[in-house]
């Protein structure tokens, strides 16, 4: 079983490193009344790294607004050497709307690229492949391996469950043998001198596939 992970992983920014750079002031006018906004935020002003729909709201009244239009799609990375792109992924997930990022193997990532989006995204922690199996066995998704390897289907030419979980791989080695015994195997058709792409890179390519055959993209902002 999934374990949620607490930890968040190693220490990274807290918002935006420019403090007064983006965001807005302090609230203008009588506060609104509605309970989502946060006093703090209506009296300081929000500089945080979210959209201007969410500007003075609470932590979690964003999450809880985010968890009514989350997309059926989750995302997992395997993190048996501390890959470094685990936080470009949960930014990239954030962005997207997943429903949630699994990370497998340790616990601790660094959370510097996530830019804060850790705060409002569902994570889970599974110790090895097993587990985050049997999380997607219990839930009927279907997991979809992302690795350059012969049998592969090109994800170009593919369309995507819609309830699924994409598993990406780890900088350098790739997928563990055990990951890529998955449902389903897809590659990204590449065309220059390397074998490879990097694992953040290949992760926002894959979930934007899955936006472009399945998302309302009339609910983008």
């Amino acid at each position: 079983m999934a374990e949620q992970d607490d930890a968040r992983g190693e220490p990274g920014p807290t918002e935006w490193e420019v403090p007064g750079a983006v965001g807005v002031g302090p609230w203008e006018g009588p506060w609104p009344e509605d309970e989502r906004y946060d006093p703090e935020l209506l009296a300081h002003g929000d500089r945080r790294n979210v959209v201007d729909a969410y500007r003075y709201w609470r932590r979690e009244a964003i999450v809880a607004d985010l968890d009514r239009t989350r997309h059926p799609f989750h995302v997992a990375m395997e993190n048996f050497q501390h890959d470094h792109n685990i936080g470009t992924v949960v930014r990239t997930a954030n962005s997207f709307a997943a429903a949630a990022v699994h990370i497998v193997g340790k616990r601790r990532w660094n959370r510097r690229g996530a830019m804060v989006t850790d705060r409002y995204q569902h994570l889970h922690h599974h110790p090895d492949v097993a587990s985050l199996r049997a999380f997607a066995d219990e839930r009927g998704l279907v997991i979809v391996a992302v690795d350059n390897t012969p049998g592969a289907h090109r994800i170009e030419t593919v369309e995507l469950p819609r309830e699924c979980l994409l598993l990406f791989g780890q900088e350098g080695p790739g997928l563990t043998d055990e990951a890529r015994q998955a449902a389903m195997l897809v590659s990204i058709a590449q065309f220059g001198s390397t074998r490879s792409i990097n694992a953040g890179v290949a992760a926002g390519i894959v979930m934007h596939t899955w936006i472009r055959q399945h998302a309302q993209l009339d609910a983008a902002w």
